[in-house]
């Protein structure tokens, strides 16, 4: 008599073809610690980005304030995104992701004093978002320039899932906790929050071994930045990487209308800014936590082009709704959708770079990454303006979808990417 197997395994197996792959945590210890060490800083850091624009709106209840804060933190993350990659190409990448730390620590230490003095002066919050911008840059370059180094190639889509986890973890926590803390204790509590967070990465970066650039590195300078431009010239596909996301954070990130958008539209406070600000990351929180289907995607140019279209479709919907609850749905679904983008844009970029142009290549990835978004503030804050907060969102968008449907006209290949058979 033949007794049927139980259907437990078979319902284990769907759920493990749906959750996040979590072979590159069990594979590699250093990819461990090195995951968790800046999950746990970037939340930190997330409750200094919440704070930063919230105390200047707290100060001047200017929405074009808070956008400044946007082009301030522009100029360095450019010029050291671009010089801090040829510097990764050029040294130990393990030691460089030690110094800019310490740095950045040294940075919200300062950040927490002049809170705890209750600084009235803007100036020294503008400054100090420029000079973390300029290091965060330099670091950013140097550890997205590390992680192919701790996991197989065919990890790599798993292994940017789980970053995504991390990340958007850090994303969610950090406004609902600098909401929290803000609202109840003051801002030298969120600011102190991020100077305790930097002791997991220092940890974490410091178990690792030395990380040279593969085959010796190249010496930082302008002739070095100008060779990772060269290699990305010509090749549509990567290129397309990086301008699907200017286009989806120029257009479609209305972060700066959120102090304005939670007075205005929501009648709330700081605590209704830290829920606007997490629903994105918290879309893409669930979004990363049920991707185990990443893996299996060939067409991740397609799955990038469709998710940022569904990106701007929900920031435009969302500028229609004055229900809070729905508004957060929206924010929430854009924000799946970009996580989606995020994996296949960071898995393109990794397989289609030679180590030692690593670092320049992520230096351009971070001023694209960080920078675009740092743009939106600006053309959200000077729309809204000019013409109101709801034109603003919702014509950003609107402009996002009609990007994108533009980029993929003039870039028909990307498209047609084949993981199995990429070409750069």
């Amino acid at each position: 008599m033949t007794v049927e197997e139980p259907s437990v395994p078979a319902t284990a197996s769907r759920w493990r073809r749906i959750a996040a792959d979590v072979t590159p945590l069990r594979e590699s210890r250093d990819y461990g610690r090195w995951w968790f060490g800046y999950s746990v800083s970037f939340t930190g850091t997330q409750l200094t980005q919440f704070a930063i624009p919230l105390q200047v709106y707290v100060l001047t209840k200017s929405s074009f304030d808070v956008g400044l804060v946007g082009l301030v933190v522009l100029v360095p993350l450019v010029t050291m995104g671009l010089f801090g990659g040829a510097i990764a190409d050029a040294v130990d990448r393990r030691r460089l992701t030690l110094m800019t730390s310490c740095a950045l620590m040294v940075l919200s230490v300062v950040l927490t004093v002049q809170a705890a003095l209750g600084s009235h002066r803007l100036w020294p919050l503008y400054l100090i978002a420029g000079v973390q911008g300029a290091f965060s840059a330099i670091d950013s370059s140097a550890r997205g320039a590390i992680l192919p180094r701790l996991v197989r190639r065919e990890l790599l889509p798993a292994a940017n899932a789980l970053g995504q986890l991390g990340f958007n973890t850090g994303l969610s926590l950090g406004p609902l906790l600098g909401g929290l803390f803000v609202s109840t204790l003051g801002f030298a509590w969120a600011y102190g929050f991020d100077t305790v967070s930097f002791v997991a990465v220092l940890y974490a970066v410091w178990r690792l071994p030395p990380m040279p650039p593969e085959g010796g590195g190249s010496r930082a300078g302008f002739a070095s930045v100008l060779e990772g431009l060269r290699f990305l010239g010509p090749r549509k596909n990567l290129l397309m990487t990086f301008l699907v996301d200017i286009n989806a954070m120029v257009f479609g990130m209305p972060r700066a209308l959120f102090p304005a958008i939670a007075a205005d539209w929501f009648h709330g406070g700081a605590g209704t800014v830290g829920l606007l600000a997490a629903a994105p990351p918290i879309g893409a929180l669930l979004g990363a936590a049920t991707s185990g289907w990443a893996g299996q995607v060939r067409r991740q140019g397609l799955a990038v082009l469709v998710s940022v279209a569904v990106w701007g479709g929900s920031i435009g919907l969302f500028g229609f709704t004055r229900s809070l609850w729905l508004a957060l749905l929206l924010l929430a679904i854009a924000g799946a959708a970009d996580m989606v983008s995020a994996i296949f844009r960071n898995t393109i970029l990794q397989v289609s770079t030679p180590d030692a142009l690593r670092g320049r290549l992520q230096g351009v990835f971070i001023v694209v990454v960080t920078g675009g978004p740092r743009l939106g503030d600006v053309e959200a804050g000077s729309v809204a303006a000019a013409f109101g907060s709801q034109v603003s969102v919702v014509s950003g968008g609107l402009a996002c979808v009609a990007g994108v449907a533009l980029l993929a006209t003039m870039f028909p290949t990307f498209a047609k990417y084949d993981a199995t058979d990429p070409a750069p």
